[in-house]
């Protein structure tokens, strides 16, 4: 049973009447708050034709009322769930983000299209605003990551409830290379996954590098030791229950005989990052930390150097390429290009690099 207190008075009624068939600017405005006093009030107990009706009311208000008034509507209905949509719409829609922005940031009466068409079209205030709601789909994040300045950007990777898609991180990533607060934010998210942690990892340690050489030129090798152990241990702590399970998998595969070029293939044409890159290792006999640096590397040449030290075709070697081009988001490289240069490689020149590394890894002191 509703409440009696959720039915408008006959007094009210009278007066909204008046107030819209001829009412004064500060008529429409007093008659605008009781309705809003009279809705907030009694928001749940309202059926959806009496929150309709609300909605009708409310469109007809604020038509010609002053701009303070509007956006202290706008506060008012911006946390109720069950506000009327399309005030709410009309609100998030208004130019003047005094008004727009509490629904913007609050309201989850406002629909993804709508939210969409705002982030597309308004100004870097609005996408502020939208990057400030409790939850953000990747269709919104992408707009915003696309259009958004280094503030909306910011405060949308720092948001706890954005799903960012693989696109945006890719290029996201890429941002952070001149942007270490931006690195760093996105480096804290505890989603984002490991091939994109390790090239952001990768990139700030060279930029660390440079800047601790350049002020102490005298310590140049030291700093380079430090911060390659540094990279070390942070690759170590990002490895997830998920990439062990990858590699303990891959392990099996090889120790009983099951590893060949085919499933490297299936992996990669699986998106599976962790695997792909442990069965490469394996087949090239190299260490996974070795391989997954050449993997991550904005070069081909090291994925190729591991395929043909591994025995690979070039359909097996495509496949792993454009893994890395689908979790990178790069730009579509010349296959054609790539398959002339790989069978170009030499197997020997390949194990000779691998060679190289290997005595690499066995030169680094231990720690």
């Amino acid at each position: 049973m509703r409440s009696n207190s959720a039915r408008p008075s006959e007094s009210l009624l009278e007066e909204l009447q008046a107030a819209l068939s001829h009412g004064t600017v500060a008529r429409r405005l007093e008659t605008l708050r009781r309705v809003t006093d009279l809705f907030v009030g009694n928001a749940v107990d309202y059926s959806d034709d009496q929150i309709r009706v609300f909605d009708d009311v409310f469109q007809c208000l604020i038509e010609q009322i002053e701009t303070s008034a509007r956006a202290l509507l706008a506060e008012r209905l911006a946390p109720i769930a069950a506000a009327p949509p399309q005030i709410i719409r009309t609100l998030a829609l208004d130019e003047v983000i005094e008004v727009s922005g509490p629904v913007l940031s609050k309201s989850e009466r406002l629909d993804e299209a709508t939210l969409i068409q705002i982030a597309r079209t308004r100004g870097q205030a609005h996408l502020k605003a939208i990057s400030l709601r409790r939850t953000l789909s990747e269709a919104l994040t992408d707009v915003l990551v696309a259009r958004g300045n280094e503030d909306v950007v910011q405060s949308t990777v720092g948001n706890p409830g954005a799903r960012l898609s693989e696109e945006s991180l890719a290029d996201l990533v890429v941002r952070a290379e001149r942007d270490d607060d931006l690195a760093s934010c996105i480096g804290l998210r505890p989603d984002l996954p490991r091939h994109h942690y390790l090239r952001l990892v990768a990139k700030a340690s060279s930029s660390v590098r440079r800047k601790l050489a350049a002020a102490h030129p005298e310590l140049a090798d030291e700093v380079s030791r430090a911060v390659e152990e540094a990279a070390q241990q942070v690759r170590a702590v990002a490895r997830t229950k998920q990439t062990e399970m990858a590699r303990a998998l891959v392990k099996s595969l090889h120790e009983d005989g099951r590893l060949n070029e085919l499933q490297v293939a299936a992996f990669a044409e699986q998106g599976k990052f962790d695997e792909t890159n442990a069965a490469l290792a394996a087949l090239a006999g190299i260490a996974i930390e070795t391989a997954e640096t050449m993997m991550i590397e904005s070069r081909t040449e090291g994925v190729m150097i591991l395929a043909k030290a591994a025995g690979m075709q070039w359909s097996s070697v495509r496949a792993i390429i454009a893994l890395r081009e689908k979790l990178s988001g790069g730009s579509q490289t010349d296959m054609l290009k790539l398959r002339d240069s790989y069978e170009a490689l030499r197997s020997s020149t390949a194990q000779q690099v691998l060679r190289f590394h290997r005595m690499q890894l066995q030169a680094t002191p231990a720690t």
